[in-house]
């Protein structure tokens, strides 16, 4: 079964428009029951897939680990709403910080993919990519051919993370890599669909070579 629903996305387009704290209090068991609810069974379904991907990835279901918090930080944004409009469901090795996770992002529409951010300097994808850039070239060419017929790419280079459309192939790009997203977009009809969950777990298994290639060790 779907955790999404229609309730999931009406409730994400309500908030959108009465983004106040006095709403969300009296919406707060449709957020509780359809947004909470349904992220936690997202986790819940692919649990066993991920488990078979690689048994260290987390899937407790806690704010923090695999769900994004609503609630924003305004202190220092100009935009005062207190509550985010798009939600996270992300998977990341339990106790390793290799900025790598499988993401679901829902909000007015869904994306689900890949993401690899190398901002600390021990990290695998800036100490280890360039090397595996330059002893590896065919597995990057045949890696963009592949994404470019089913997902969308872009990367991140420099200080000022300026982002690039498209799969980096060449030695200096890995060099000035940053950070890389493999995405796929859907609609909200679309993510509601029975075997979203099923093809989720395939995208998962699909990009799981870039995962390797960029954050593990081994």
């Amino acid at each position: 079964m779907n955790p999404l629903t229609r309730d999931t996305f009406a409730f994400l387009r309500d908030l959108a428009r009465n983004n106040r704290r006095a709403w969300m209090d009296a919406n707060r068991e449709r957020y509780e029951t359809h947004v909470v609810g349904a992220l936690r069974g997202l986790v819940a379904g692919l649990a066993p897939a991920l488990a078979a991907l690689d048994p260290g990835f987390e899937t407790s279901g806690r704010f923090g680990t695999n769900l994004s918090r609503i609630n924003r930080d305004t202190r220092f944004a100009k935009d005062k709403t207190p509550y985010r409009t798009r939600v996270y469901v992300t998977f990341a090795r339990r106790g390793v910080q290799d900025g790598a996770q499988y993401f679901i992002g829902i909000g007015a529409d869904v994306s689900l993919g890949f993401r690899c951010y190398g901002g600390a300097k021990h990290s695998i994808l800036r100490t280890l990519g360039p090397v595996r850039a330059a002893d590896n070239p065919e597995f990057l060419r045949e890696a963009r051919t592949h994404l470019r017929r089913r997902y969308e790419s872009y990367w991140y280079k420099g200080g000022s993370w300026t982002k690039v459309p498209g799969f980096p192939v060449e030695v200096e790009e890995w060099r000035a890599l940053k950070g890389i997203v493999v995405r796929r977009r859907l609609t909200a009809s679309e993510a509601q669909r029975p075997g979203f969950v099923k093809s989720v777990a395939r995208a998962f298994e699909d990009l799981y070579p870039l995962h390797r290639f960029t954050a593990l060790a081994e």
